[in-house]
């Protein structure tokens, strides 16, 4: 398997050929990484294109931006859109073939976007085991890599683990901490928060009192995104409390991939297929097609010789096969 760089290097190189913007998130444990990053980001590879630089020579100042996707001209699908504030307002389409935007084929290619994420915890416990420092220390090392990373521009995601539950100290973690550790990121120049239900502990009316304490300390919706894994089986269901509380970014993970090497029996994040699946029931229309989506979660589980963690996609798929 090829290393983090190596990865970075071929996807500036050779962007797959995309009618839309595609933002590369990079997962930098410490300043060391980021600095690793930065180093990979800003070489030009012999044959790849100058817009893998991250500044032309001329702007030092200029933010680090991707090469842009090849233009495809014969795009059948629709453009990606987001949903408005209120998603029960727009027309549902479960399959996203209907959605009115379509790709302008005489458009220029997108110019793509990198992003890093830095990660701390909502608990003591988990921040040692995760990052081997306290939260306060975390905190400190956050500072470090947001300053590094705002003086090149580029954009910086911050995770808050545990939000909702530690496999150590157990399902009641303070909101009021949560919200605490949530303003601290973005003082210190945090793009957005993705606040996170790591072990997929979290019911419906613990997320609907973490928002309303992240709310009640001034934190604005658009600021924050949900990160929610559906160990227990309601992480859709907290989708739809941070749908009616305003929250409208929420991560996923193709095939319901992933999990956590500290949280022993946790599953991975809620899976795209099903989120997508369920934001159309209500209304929203994405830009995703639910059975391209359910394509690539059967192909990706197969490649990794993992069961498909997907309700819809295998139901999509069932369908589809006859």
């Amino acid at each position: 398997m090829a290393n983090s760089a190596d990865v970075l290097n071929h996807l500036l190189g050779h962007p797959p050929a995309s009618p839309h913007t595609i933002a590369y998130n990079y997962l930098v444990p410490n300043l060391k990484g980021l600095q690793n990053f930065l180093k990979t980001a800003h070489q030009v590879k012999p044959g790849a294109p100058d817009a893998v630089r991250s500044r032309p020579a001329e702007d030092p100042k200029a933010p680090f931006t991707p090469p842009p996707s090849p233009k495809e001209q014969d795009e059948a699908e629709p453009a990606p859109i987001t949903s408005t504030q209120d998603p029960n307002e727009m027309p549902s389409d479960t399959s996203g073939v209907n959605d009115p935007v379509k790709p302008d084929p005489s458009a220029a290619a997108p110019n793509n976007q990198m992003e890093i994420s830095l990660f701390t915890a909502a608990t003591e416990a988990f921040s040692k085991a995760n990052t081997n420092c306290s939260i306060t220390e975390s905190l400190e090392r956050c500072k470090e890599i947001v300053a590094l990373a705002k003086s090149h521009s580029v954009r910086v995601r911050g995770y808050v683990s545990v939000a909702l539950g530690c496999p150590y100290e157990g399902p009641d973690v303070a909101p009021s901490k949560v919200a605490e550790i949530t303003t601290s990121l973005l003082e210190m120049g945090v793009d957005e928060v993705s606040v996170a239900d790591t072990t997929g502990m979290g019911t419906a009316p613990r997320t609907r009192d973490l928002l309303k304490a992240l709310s009640a300390n001034g934190i604005a919706n658009q600021d924050l995104a949900l990160h929610l894994h559906d160990t227990y089986g309601q992480a859709l269901v907290n989708v739809v409390v941070g749908l009616e509380h305003g929250i409208r970014t929420f991560d996923s993970s193709v095939g319901g991939l992933g999990g956590c090497p500290y949280s022993k029996g946790a599953t991975g994040n809620v899976a795209t297929e099903d989120l997508v699946y369920c934001l159309h029931s209500l209304g929203a229309i994405t830009g995703i097609n639910v059975e391209k989506m359910a394509e690539i979660g059967d192909w990706i589980s197969g490649e990794l010789g993992r069961p498909n963690d997907s309700r819809t996609g295998k139901a999509v798929l069932a369908r589809l096969r006859g």
